[in-house]
């Protein structure tokens, strides 16, 4: 039997970690033009991005942060944050583990549960808010002191 050295096993220092692939090119040069859209045209030119591309994380989140609609907004950000769990499932996510946002390829998943957290808050869905909340901490402990939408 052979020896068995540091390298030869995998260490971790806590949860593990996803990371979801970024966009291609093009499509992240459309995420961009959409979120540097001026305030009025944000939305069509999100909803353009998200028509075209509909697994793009950031259009749904960018569709949710700009309705004035608290309903649509809700209804834009649970469209992200399902299509957000298909994609770090597809990336190897169990569940469980740390998807923070120093990744920019997470961002767009978890702007749109801290969206859906935003709308379900002004809907009176007070139960799934503090969920979201919870949720946001599980996946990265520094959300409360980094990120504020």
């Amino acid at each position: 039997m052979g020896t068995v050295t540091a390298s030869d096993v995998p260490l971790t220092a806590g949860p593990p970690e996803t990371v979801l692939p970024p966009p291609d090119p093009q499509l992240a040069a459309a995420l961009q033009a959409a979120e540097a859209a001026p305030a009025g045209e944000r939305s069509a030119a999100a909803a353009a991005v998200a028509a075209a591309h509909p697994g793009a994380l950031g259009a749904w989140a960018l569709l949710a942060e700009s309705a004035g609609d608290p309903v649509a907004s809700y209804a834009y950000a649970r469209v992200g944050y399902h299509r957000g769990l298909d994609a770090l499932r597809a990336s190897g996510w169990r569940g469980n583990g740390y998807v923070r946002w120093c990744h920019p390829s997470n961002r767009g998943f978890l702007r749109s549960l801290e969206a859906l957290r935003t709308a379900a808050a002004r809907i009176g869905e007070g139960a799934e808010e503090a969920r979201c909340a919870q949720f946001l901490r599980q996946l990265d402990p520094e959300w409360d002191h980094r990120h504020e939408q």
